[in-house]
């Protein structure tokens, strides 16, 4: 599902990511982790082709990501749900148009949106929500409006940035539940994490990153 092989990604003098190499099998929930800088959030970008590598390659699903043309970014996009720490959801708008923007940006039929919107936010302990704005919600319940919004469009992968990093202990064990349920309807799970108790005793896969370099892997 996702490949990397010796993949490099250079900022001016500093390396974020040095000849890493790791693979994702379809269907896992895998953690990444290391201290702030190691280069969780760059990995993450990579998958998302928010940045491309300088050295190495990485693949996605069907999609060899280094000679992938621009045009075809979109698309690889559509099979990816991102989930970042800062929330970015839109003040102006309710929780339902928040879940609904990437769904509308597509042009999907308005009966289609109702009906997964509704779905996305259920999955999410959400539903009366709805007409709720940003401002009135609590860190954790937009954190969870931020994961119905990566999930309303099915995607085949979910990328998550620190999603437990602006929310009390409790809200994170609430947060992790609601992974561990989407990823059993089948999506590939990745969340980076300074966190080591969100995947303490989780049996999940943890990859571990030590200021660009690939720490090992060990069991949570």
């Amino acid at each position: 599902m996702i490949q990397f092989q010796d993949v490099s990604k250079h900022y001016d003098t500093h390396t974020a990511l040095r000849k890493i190499t790791f693979s994702v099998e379809k269907g896992e929930m895998i953690f990444i982790t290391g201290p702030s800088g190691s280069g969780k959030s760059t990995l993450l970008k990579l998958i998302y082709l928010a940045e491309k590598p300088d050295e190495g390659n990485i693949r996605v699903a069907e999609w060899e990501t280094n000679t992938l043309r621009d045009s075809h970014i979109p698309l690889v996009r559509r099979t990816i749900g991102v989930i970042f720490q800062d929330f970015r959801l839109l003040g102006n708008r309710d929780v339902f148009e928040n879940v609904a923007l990437a769904l509308r940006i597509r042009g999907a039929d308005e009966r289609d949106i109702k009906a997964k919107v509704f779905d996305a936010l259920k999955t999410v302990n959400l539903r009366h929500k709805s007409d709720s704005y940003p401002d009135t919600l609590s860190g954790g319940e937009q954190q969870r409006v931020a994961i119905a919004r990566a999930i309303v469009s099915d995607p085949i992968i979910i990328l998550a940035d620190e999603p437990t990093g602006n929310v009390d202990p409790d809200t994170s064990v609430g947060i992790i539940r609601t992974f561990k349920d989407i990823n059993a309807k089948g999506s590939t799970i990745l969340i980076a994490t300074h966190n080591r108790e969100l995947f303490r005793n989780t049996g999940r896969r943890v990859l571990k990153l030590d200021f660009g370099n690939f720490a090992g892997e060990e069991p949570g």
